[in-house]
């Protein structure tokens, strides 16, 4: 069972007293990445918003019953995410689906072991790809990087754009991730290694242009 540190249980504290600057923080602080990660389970962004807006009603109509069993952030995101199963798309929580998604040559085939090979189809040892510098949204990249990684994650398939944004842009670990989606470990890692293949590559054909 998690515990709330000091600061996460004063925030508790304040939602649960109904405190407006304490909810308006915590909005101001998730509502990007909340629609990015919304994004990949309904089909337009009004409808991505409008998940996000039923999840801040129902956290705070909820916060009452808030039993700290996890983290209030992994708390929010499940709820989010459960809303917008909710709205229609749970065939697009089928792994299988989501992985044939990638396909089409967003990553040099040369990058993986050979059919035949041990491993046949997974990362060669050299070039399984690391995460971003930093975060995609981390200040270390300049602003023109930022916009290609945001633009490169907005082409992904919507599974892989959900694992990457979890992981890489909200630091959730492997088996957050994976609990939230509902997903195994091995389906999580191929999503993760393959949104971050496309959106490196396209930061290395950026960068490659000379600049």
């Amino acid at each position: 069972m998690a515990c709330a540190t000091p600061d996460e249980a004063t925030l508790i504290t304040a939602l649960r007293a109904r405190d407006e600057a304490a909810f308006a923080e915590l909005v101001d602080l998730y509502t990007p990445s909340m629609l990015r990660v919304a994004r990949g389970y309904v089909p337009s962004v009004a409808i991505a918003e409008e998940v996000v807006q039923e999840t801040w009603i129902a956290l705070f109509r909820g916060i009452d019953a808030f039993e700290g069993r996890s983290s209030l952030r992994t708390w929010l995101f499940t709820v989010m995410i459960n809303i917008a199963k909710r709205r229609g798309l749970r065939e697009r929580r089928e792994a299988d689906v989501a992985i044939t998604a990638y396909t089409g040559g967003t990553v040099d085939p040369a990058r993986f072991r050979a059919a035949g090979q041990q491993w046949s189809g997974h990362w060669r040892e050299t070039e399984e790809p690391s995460p971003f510098p930093q975060t995609p949204e981390g200040s270390l990249l300049g602003s023109e990087l930022v916009a290609v990684t945001r633009r490169a994650l907005d082409e992904l398939p919507e599974r892989q754009r959900v694992v990457v944004t979890l992981r890489d842009m909200l630091g959730f670990d492997s088996a957050e991730v994976c609990d939230l989606l509902d997903i195994s470990v091995a389906n999580q890692r191929v999503l993760l290694h393959r949104g971050r293949a496309a959106v490196r590559a396209q930061l290395e054909d950026y960068l490659g242009d000379g600049r």
